[in-house]
C-alpha cells in the first residue's frame, strides 16, 4: 500500500502548480522585460520606470505602475500611455500567477500576443488597446475564464482562418472591444458565441470586416448597454430581436450594407441616447415607434434610401436631441415646425432630400444651433430673419428661396446661399466672402452695385448729407493712414539700409559686425567675455547650424548667442553661411511680437561668426513638453495660448509680409517661450520668400515628422507647407507626444483614414499627464484640435490659410461643444 501511495503521488506531481513565486523573482522578471523597452526620443527605457531597478528589488510593491496583493506579489501592471516601444515576448507570464490587471493601452508594443498568456488564469482585466500588435490572437485566451474586461482594439490582428474560438468559454466577460486598424482584419461572419456571453454590457466589433447578417441571437444579450458594429460588411436586415435590448444606450450600425427598413421593434429600446444607422442601404419610411426614443441625444440616419415625410408626431418627443442628421435620403414633404422645440440642438442636417415648403420661422428658437444645412432641396419662400444668429456653418444652397438675405448678428464662418432666387444687396457682414457663396442668384448685387442701380428719387439735401458723412469718415481715416504709412516707411527704410549693407558684403568678410536694435547697449567684446570665449558651461542648445549660448552681461541684460559650426574663419560650411545670411535677411525685414528678435551679428576675420537674439527664459516648446519641469505648468489654457501665438506669427509671415515668407522648419524645438509662455518663432535659416510666379521649387528641407507630404513628390514650396507643420505642432502640444500614427493614417485613402480614427476619443488622444479639460477649457481644446486636424489634411488645397486659422483661434473657444466632451471622437472633429 505504501508503494502504491508513493507511485500515485509521483504521478500527480506534474499536475501540482506552485502556489506562489517570490516577489524577488517577479522583480527580476520585470527588469528583464524592461531591458527591452525604449521610448520615442531615447534608446533607453522611459524614465518613469526608473524604480524598476536591481538596486530596488525589495520594494517591488512601491514600483511605478505596480500594485500588489496581500501576499506581496504582483496583482496589477499598468503601463498605460507611457509611449513604450517593446514586445510581449520578453514578458514571463508564468512568473505572475496572481496577476488580475494587465493594462498596456497607448504604447508601441508590437509582435504577437504569446500563447503563454493563457497561464495567467486569475486575469480579470486585459487592455492592450492602441499598440502595434499583430499576427493571430492565440486560442489560449479561452483559458482566461475570469476575464471581465478585454480590449484588444486598434491593433493589427488577423484571424482569417479562425472562427472566434479563442473567446469561447468566457462567462464573466462584460466588456469586449475588438476594433482593428490597418489592413490586417478579421474576415468572418458574425460570431455566434457572442450570444453565450450574456453578461456583456459593452461590445465593440467595429472595423473588423464582419460579413453576413446580424444574428437574431443578439437579442439574448439583455444586459448590453453599448453595441458598435460599424464599418463592417454586414448585410440583410436589422434583426427584430434588437428590440429586446432594453438596457441599450448606444447603437452604431453605420457604414455597413444593411438593406431593409427600420424594424418598429427598435422603438422598444427606450434608453437609447445615441443611434447611428448612417451609410447603409436602409429604405422605407421612418417608423413612428422611433418617437418613443425620447432620450435620444444624437440620431444619424443619413446616407440611406429613406422615403416619406418627416412626420411631426415622429420628432415631437426628441426634446433632448443635440444632433439630428437625415441628409442624403429621399425624404419629402415639409420640415415639421416641431423641430423648433429641440432647444439643445447643435447640428441639423436635412440636405439632399426632396423637402418642400418654407423654412419654419420657429427654428429661431434653436439658440445653440451651430450647423444648419438645408441645401439641395425644393424649399421656397424667404430666408427667416433669425438665420445666422449664432451659426458656425450655414448652407441653404440649391433651393428656390426668394427675397433678400437678412442681416445676421454674427456671420457664420462658412456659408452658402448659391443657386436660389435671391435678390437685393448682399448684407455688409458678408462682404468679402467667396463669390461662389452667392452664385446662381442673378438678382443679388454687391453694396456699390445696388447703390448705383437705385433710381434717383432722393433730393439734393440727402446728397449733401451723404457727402458730409463721407468727408467726416474719409478725413480721419486718411490721416490715420498717412501716420501709419510714415511709421511704416521709417521702419522699412531702416530695414532696407540694413539689408543693403548685408547683401553687399561679400561672404561677410567686409562686414565684421552690426547692431540692428537701437536699444542694445552692449558691445560684442562684452558678449564674448560673458560666455568665457564660448565655454561649454554656457551652452544651452545645439543643432546642425551651431551652438547656442546664454550670455549674462554686466548690465544685467541676458542675450542668446548662436555661433556657427566652424574650425576657423576660412572653414565655414557653405550651408551654414547661407543659413546665417538667410536668417539676417529675414529677421531684419520683419517684426512681430511672436517672432524672435535679432539684436545683431558678428563676423570677424580670423575669429568667429555668431548671431545675437533676445533670450527666452523657458527655452523651447519641446523642452516644456518633454522636460521634467515644464509639463506641470502646461495647463490647457497655456497650451491653447501657445498654439494661438504660433498661429499669429505664421499668419503675419504669410499674409502681412511682401513678398510672403515661408518658414519651412516649424517644430517644437524652433518655438521658444517667454516666462509667461508667450511664443517666439525662431530659426529662419531655411526660410523662403515666395515668388508671385510658380518658381518656388526647392530641395526637401525641414525636420522629419513635420514636413508636408506633398514636398516628397512636388518639391514646390507653398504657404500650405507651413500650415501642415503648424498642425503637427498644435497636435503635439495637445497630445504631449508627436502625432505620428495619426498623420500616417491621413496619408492613406480617405475612407481608411476615417475608419482608423472613427473609434478614437478626443479625451484619449490628449496628454494623459494632465487632467482632462472642463468647461471653457474643454471648448478651447476642441477648437484647437479641430483646426489642427484641418491643417494636416493630405491635400494642400483643403488646408485652411494661417490667416483663417489665426482668426478662428482668436475666438478662443467654441460657443458650445457638438456633443459631450467625453464622447467626442477624432472622426467627429475631422468632419467639422
Amino acid at each position: 500500500m505504501t508503494f502504491l501511495y508513493m507511485l500515485l503521488l509521483l504521478s500527480a506531481l506534474p499536475l501540482i502548480k506552485p502556489t506562489s513565486i517570490s516577489p524577488r523573482q517577479q522583480a527580476k522578471s520585470l527588469i528583464k522585460w524592461k531591458d527591452g523597452f525604449s521610448s520615442p526620443s531615447l534608446s533607453s527605457p522611459p524614465s518613469l520606470l526608473n524604480s524598476w531597478s536591481l538596486t530596488n528589488l525589495n520594494s517591488l510593491c512601491n514600483w511605478t505602475a505596480i500594485s500588489c496583493s496581500k501576499t506581496r506579489t504582483v496583482s496589477k501592471i499598468d503601463l498605460s500611455d507611457m509611449l513604450i516601444f517593446g514586445t510581449l515576448s520578453l514578458f514571463d507570464f508564468s512568473s505572475f500567477p496572481n496577476l488580475t490587471h494587465f493594462n498596456l493601452i497607448g504604447n508601441y508594443f508590437d509582435g504577437p500576443i504569446p500563447s503563454e498568456i493563457g497561464q495567467v488564469t486569475e486575469l480579470q482585466y486585459l487592455n492592450l488597446r492602441n499598440n502595434g500588435l499583430y499576427s493571430t490572437i492565440p486560442y489560449q485566451l479561452s483559458n482566461l475564464k475570469k476575464v471581465r474586461y478585454m480590449d484588444l482594439g486598434l491593433n493589427y490582428f488577423n484571424n482569417t482562418d479562425q472562427d472566434w474560438s479563442e473567446f469561447a468559454g468566457m462567462p464573466s466577460l462584460t466588456y469586449l472591444a475588438m476594433s482593428m486598424r490597418g489592413d490586417n482584419r478579421y474576415h468572418s461572419e458574425f460570431p455566434e458565441f457572442i450570444s453565450q456571453c450574456q453578461n456583456l454590457t459593452f461590445l465593440d466589433l467595429s472595423q473588423i470586416n464582419l460579413n453576413g447578417q446580424i444574428p437574431p441571437s443578439i437579442g439574448q444579450l439583455r444586459e448590453l448597454q453599448y453595441l458598435d458594429l460599424s464599418y463592417n460588411s454586414l448585410n440583410s436586415s436589422i434583426p427584430l430581436s434588437i428590440g429586446q435590448l432594453g438596457e441599450l444606450q448606444y447603437l452604431d450600425l453605420s457604414y455597413n450594407s444593411l438593406n431593409s427598413s427600420i424594424p418598429s421593434e427598435l422603438g422598444l429600446c427606450t434608453n437609447l441616447t445615441h443611434l447611428s444607422l448612417s451609410s447603409n442601404k436602409l429604405n422605407g419610411e421612418l417608423p413612428l415607434s422611433l418617437s418613443n426614443l425620447n432620450n435620444l441625444v444624437e440620431l444619424g440616419l443619413d446616407n440611406n434610401l429613406f422615403t416619406g415625410q418627416i412626420l411631426p408626431s415622429l420628432v415631437s418627443n426628441w426634446t433632448k436631441m443635440v444632433s439630428l442628421q437625415l441628409q442624403s435620403n429621399e425624404h419629402s414633404g415639409e420640415i415639421p415646425t416641431e423641430v423648433g422645440n429641440m432647444s439643445f440642438l447643435l447640428t441639423l442636417n436635412l440636405a439632399r432630400n426632396h423637402l418642400t415648403g418654407v423654412i419654419p420661422h420657429n427654428l429661431g428658437n434653436l439658440a445653440l444651433l451651430q450647423l444648419l444645412n438645408l441645401s439641395y432641396n425644393d424649399l421656397k419662400g424667404v430666408i427667416p430673419r433669425f438665420v445666422g444668429l449664432s451659426l458656425e456653418v450655414l448652407s441653404i444652397s440649391h433651393n428656390h428661396l426668394s427675397g433678400q438675405i437678412p442681416p445676421c448678428v454674427n456671420t457664420p464662418h462658412a456659408f452658402d446661399f448659391s443657386y436660389n432666387n435671391l435678390t437685393g444687396p448682399i448684407p455688409g457682414v458678408f462682404q468679402g466672402a467667396p463669390e461662389n457663396a452667392f452664385d446662381g442668384n442673378p438678382g443679388l448685387c454687391g453694396y456699390l452695385e445696388c447703390v448705383d442701380s437705385i433710381s434717383p428719387r432722393h433730393n439734393r439735401n440727402s446728397e449733401k448729407n451723404n457727402k458730409r458723412v463721407l468727408i467726416g469718415i474719409l478725413v480721419p481715416v486718411c490721416g490715420l493712414l498717412m501716420v501709419t504709412t510714415v511709421i511704416g516707411l521709417m521702419f522699412r527704410k531702416k530695414s532696407i539700409l540694413v539689408l543693403n549693407k548685408v547683401n553687399t558684403s561679400e561672404n561677410f568678410k567686409s562686414l565684421e559686425s552690426m547692431i540692428l536694435q537701437e536699444e542694445v547697449k552692449f558691445t560684442f567684446a562684452e558678449v564674448v567675455k560673458a560666455v568665457d570665449d564660448f565655454h561649454e558651461k554656457h551652452c544651452i542648445g545645439a543643432g546642425g547650424f551651431g551652438r547656442v549660448y546664454k550670455a549674462e552681461l554686466q548690465s544685467g541684460q541676458v542675450v542668446a548667442v548662436k555661433r556657427l559650426n566652424m574650425s576657423d574663419s576660412n572653414d565655414i560650411p557653405a550651408i551654414n553661411l547661407q543659413s546665417f545670411q538667410n536668417e539676417i535677411r529675414t529677421l531684419t525685414s520683419i517684426r512681430h511680437r511672436n517672432i524672435i528678435r535679432l539684436y545683431g551679428f558678428c563676423s570677424r576675420r580670423g575669429g568667429c561668426i555668431f548671431l545675437l537674439y533676445e533670450y527666452l527664459e523657458r527655452g523651447s516648446l519641446g523642452k516644456a513638453l518633454y522636460g521634467v519641469e515644464g509639463v506641470n505648468e502646461l495647463v490647457w489654457a497655456t497650451r491653447v495660448k501657445i498654439v494661438q501665438g504660433l498661429a499669429h506669427a505664421l499668419s503675419y509671415l504669410h499674409h502681412d509680409c511682401s513678398p510672403p515668407i515661408v518658414h519651412r522648419d516649424i517644430t517644437v524645438n524652433n518655438v521658444l517661450l517667454e516666462f509667461d509662455f508667450e511664443v517666439r518663432l525662431s530659426d529662419f535659416g531655411i526660410a523662403r520668400l515666395l515668388s508671385t510666379d510658380s518658381s518656388n521649387w526647392t530641395d526637401i528641407a525641414g525636420s522629419f515628422g513635420y514636413i508636408a507630404p506633398e514636398l516628397a513628390y512636388t518639391m514646390r514650396v507653398t504657404d500650405k507647407c507651413d500650415v501642415y507643420s503648424f498642425g503637427v505642432v498644435a497636435l503635439e502640444v495637445m497630445m504631449g507626444r508627436h502625432p505620428g500614427d495619426m498623420l500616417e493614417s491621413q496619408l492613406q485613402e480617405s475612407s481608411k483614414s476615417r475608419r482608423d480614427n472613427v473609434e478614437l476619443l478626443l479625451k484619449d488622444l490628449l496628454d494623459q499627464r494632465s487632467e482632462p479639460p472642463t468647461n471653457e477649457s474643454a471648448k478651447a481644446v476642441v477648437l484647437v484640435v479641430t483646426m489642427a486636424l484641418a491643417c494636416v489634411r493630405t491635400r494642400p488645397a483643403s488646408r485652411p490659410t494661417m490667416l483663417f486659422t489665426a482668426q478662428k483661434l482668436s475666438a478662443q473657444t467654441l460657443p458650445c461643444l457638438p456633443e459631450p466632451f467625453g464622447m467626442l471622437t477624432i472622426n467627429k472633429l475631422m468632419a467639422l
